[in-house]
Order: structure tokens, then sequence, then C-alpha cells
């Protein structure tokens, strides 16, 4: 989801609650906190040296100790308009961060507005090898058939 795609969808369900459901389906308590907004930037050289460069726009969830804490889509549409200047670019995708064990940037997989609440839905992030042909790593091979004796036998 980009910050335009965001920003709007807070601006058309200002009034609901905002949540954020995480890829095993656990949601977030209610009482969460956006902490930070920030714009990060990354450059890169992967394995095969080739150049490349990232942007997305970053939220800090954080649950506190005031558990009737809750955060309105307008609200969160208010603390984005304030963080403006270091979002010059719309079109970013946007990143959840939030800590359970460990502390884990969470791409939005898809938005979904319910009768009372705008929930963000959470996918997990995974590295991979951008350069696997150079690395000399095998693409994936087809899947086989469900009757496991290979494509097109049953």
């Amino acid at each position: 989801m980009t910050l335009n795609q965001f920003k709007t969808l807070l601006l058309e369900h200002a009034d609901k609650a905002f949540q954020l459901t995480l890829p095993a389906g656990d949601a977030v308590p209610f009482s969460f906190h956006i902490t930070e907004v920030g714009r990060v930037q990354k450059s890169f050289i992967d394995c095969g040296g080739a150049l490349h460069h990232t942007e997305t726009c970053h939220l800090q969830a954080w649950v506190g100790a005031d558990e009737d804490h809750r955060i309105a889509s307008g609200k969160l549409a208010g603390i984005l308009r304030k963080a403006a200047p270091l979002l010059p670019n719309d079109d970013i995708p946007v990143e959840i961060e939030y800590e359970q064990e460990v502390l884990t940037q969470y791409p939005v997989a898809r938005a979904e507005v319910t009768n009372s609440a705008v929930v963000l839905h959470l996918q997990a992030k995974h590295t991979d090898c951008l350069a696997k042909e150079l690395c000399g790593v095998p693409m994936a091979e087809p899947a086989k058939s469900s009757c496991g004796c290979g494509p097109g036998c049953c």
C-alpha cells in the first residue's frame, strides 16, 4: 500500500478506529500508539554488484501501559499531515514496525474497512537473492500436480 492510498483510506474513514493485524492473524492490542513516522531510505549493492535504492514510509507501533488508549483513523491522518515535510513522495510503500519478541518491519498486505475500524493486515517481510542468475541459484521448479506423478498426468 502506498502512502497516498493509506492517507486516502484514513481520511475517507476518519471517524473509525485504526487497527493492525499481524501476519499470523493476531491483532496488535487496540491500545497501541504510533510513536514514530519516518522516511527510510536504503541504498545497497546486491551480491551481483547491482546498485539498488528503496524508500518507505515507516510507522512505529508501540503498546504502552495505558490500555484505554485508542487511535482513530482521522488522528493518524493528522499525524501524517504533520510528518509531510519528511514524506515528500506519496508513492512510497508504507511499513509498520512492531515489537513482539523481536522488532520487525511489516509491509501492508491489504486494508479492510469494517463497521467500526480501518484494519491494516500486515505481511511478513522476507530476504531474497537479487542476483540469482549470477549467484547460480536455481530458479523454482514448476509445482507437481496433486497426484504426485508429474505435470499433466491426472
